[in-house]
């Protein structure tokens, strides 16, 4: 057999056990808040006009907007490969600075405390 039969015939294997394991793998009876349609702790037949909090909200923002500009940080190893190395790490280093900035600021006002 070739090195390519041989990969195809491993993954195949592989993948059909992992199938035939997570179908047999988990309990038969699962509890009540698995089944339920939201896992997010808020009642699905209760009213739609309950008040929602605005600190939850707040919080949720400020992670994805974190969150997302990490993203900005994945090409940071290949800045090694470029003419200017010095040039993406002076840009990463701003990012990560203005990134340290922001959250600094939010914690002096803060934007981070869940109770009050």
């Amino acid at each position: 057999m070739n090195l390519a039969t041989t990969l195809l015939l491993t993954s195949a294997t592989l993948s059909a056990i992992l199938a035939i394991v997570s179908f047999w793998l988990p309990l038969m009876a699962p509890d009540y808040e698995k089944l339920s349609p939201y896992e997010c702790g808020f009642d699905p037949l209760g009213s739609a006009r309950l008040p929602f909090s605005l600190r939850f909200f707040l919080i949720a923002i400020l992670f994805l907007l974190f969150d997302l500009e990490i993203a900005l940080l994945l090409p940071l190893p290949w800045g090694d490969q470029l003419l200017s190395p010095l040039m993406a790490f002076t840009w990463t280093a701003t990012v990560l600075l203005l990134l340290t900035l922001g959250l600094i600021y939010e914690w002096v006002q803060g934007g981070l405390e869940w109770a009050e």
